[in-house]
């Protein structure tokens, strides 16, 4: 009777865990504490050890996670799983449209030749597999546009002046549809940059 009990607790456990954790994907009423905290658990890392930027936007995030897990957990998958070092330059499928990655070898660029761009149909997954290039980050209502948004190239771009981080190896960065961001600066020292880039599409 007593294992029978502890079958039975298991498996009212088990539905509960389930049950919690279907609701917190399924959520929409995020909150800064809320998104923060769902953030910090890592469950949508899934073993991933990568460190999360702190420019990220974490209501976002929850949000567009929830809305689109499937291909969320394929490019966390890509990240984790392939040997980026032994990548070749060039584009690679992760989930049909929904998500597919590019590797770029190559040096980055001066200050004055760098650019802010914002996109509204992929999110864009940022990692720096080799060396270290600056990137500035600011929401796209504080900027100004140069060049108005071209669905063709999902783009438009902008100036103006942001927050800037150095992008290593460490962490990778996420920026959404209002995340302004301002990628390839060189860094003294770092004439040559290999870099991933996760294109994940925006939920409809």
């Amino acid at each position: 009777m007593k294992q029978l009990s502890a079958y039975k607790y298991a498996a009212v456990l088990a539905v509960f865990l389930f049950s919690a954790s279907l609701a917190s994907a399924q959520q929409t009423d995020w909150t800064a504490k809320s998104a923060k905290t769902w953030v910090k658990g890592r469950a949508w890392a899934n073993g991933l050890k990568l460190k999360l930027n702190s420019s990220t936007n974490n209501i976002e995030f929850a949000k567009r996670y929830a809305a689109n897990k499937a291909a969320w957990d394929k490019a966390f998958d890509f990240l984790r799983e392939r040997d980026l070092n032994q990548l070749a330059p060039g584009k690679y499928p992760i989930d049909g449209d929904n998500a597919y990655a590019s590797v770029t070898e190559g040096p980055s660029k001066e200050f004055d030749q760098s650019a802010w761009e914002s996109h509204q149909n992929y999110i864009d997954l940022q990692y720096v597999i080799n060396g270290k290039e600056k990137i500035g980050v600011a929401p796209i209502e504080s900027l100004t546009v140069t060049k108005p948004y071209d669905a063709a190239k999902d783009g438009a771009n902008y100036s103006g002046e942001g927050k800037y981080y150095v992008a290593t190896p460490d962490e990778f960065f996420l920026f959404f549809p209002a995340d302004g961001h301002r990628p390839n600066i060189k860094v003294d020292g770092y004439d040559k940059v290999k870099k991933l880039v996760i294109k994940i599409r925006v939920a409809k």
